[in-house]
């Protein structure tokens, strides 16, 4: 079975997570998105991912729980390892990553679209990490990515009370960044990922590390840090290109380098 499902248009790669029915990650799946960001990034030519769900019901609903039913460590240990891997990889993927929710996100589910830069997701979607509930806990970046977004008050409410959240109330909670109508999140997403194609390559990749640091920097080390890669950008190609193309009135060719 092909876990994960790619077309290209344009400067965006089209991931799709297709393990029916309910897009359940499993060892072979998770290696397979670690390995497909990683080659995404060597592909000069892709500015954004977008990852969605095959069908209508599910984005994803995470692992499969007949994966941890013996109570085996070593493959908790082992499953754990791949998804932290897949997840950290996706998340410093150079470009623009968005996450096209198109049902329910749950666990691992939610993990992965809380991995990506932005969320869109479609008005029928539920989210929740509902691990300790079968006695687990998000172990592929929740705990933190999740508390990033919402803050610490409704990551306990979610995590350590089991409560689910449907795509209105996440766009109040800022854990999405829009709400669509059914059917509509990947074709919003896609279109996003074309106004990505607008900005410096070079610029884009710079800004996310900067946003992204953020989380574990303390500011007065990331504001020098900012001026360095401010600085940094004046070798590449992009940057003469950009602040001529504006000069010139026409549109930036963007080389990526």
């Amino acid at each position: 079975m092909e876990y994960l499902v790619e077309r290209i248009e344009g400067h965006t790669a089209i991931l799709t997570m297709n393990n029916p029915p309910a897009n359940t990650w499993t060892a072979e799946s998770l290696q397979a998105l670690k390995a497909k960001v990683l080659e995404l990034n060597a592909n000069k030519e892709i500015y954004a991912l977008v990852l969605t769900g095959q069908g209508q019901k599910f984005f994803s609903a995470g692992a499969d729980l007949k994966l941890f039913s013996d109570g085996d460590k070593g493959n908790a240990a082992t499953m754990a390892k791949h998804f932290g891997e897949a997840f950290e990889t996706l998340s410093q993927f150079r470009g623009v990553s968005i996450a096209a929710i198109n049902g329910y996100a749950m666990g691992g589910g939610l993990e992965v679209a809380l991995a990506c830069d932005i969320r869109i997701a479609e008005i029928q979607a539920v989210m929740a990490l509902p691990e300790a509930t079968v006695g687990l806990l998000p172990c592929a970046g929740g705990t933190q990515n999740l508390t990033a977004l919402v803050g610490e008050g409704w990551a306990k409410r979610m995590i350590l009370c089991g409560e689910r959240v449907d795509a209105t109330q996440a766009l109040s909670l800022r854990l999405v960044e829009e709400v669509v109508e059914t059917g509509e999140a990947l074709n919003a997403a896609i279109a996003l990922a074309v106004k990505v194609a607008n900005q410096s390559p070079s610029s884009v990749t710079a800004c996310k590390t900067l946003i992204q640091a953020g989380r574990t920097m303390a500011r007065s080390q990331a504001l020098p840090i900012e001026r360095e890669l401010f600085v940094g950008l004046f070798d590449t190609e992009d940057q003469a290109e950009g602040v001529n193309a504006f000069l010139g009135k026409r549109k930036a060719d963007w080389k990526n380098r």
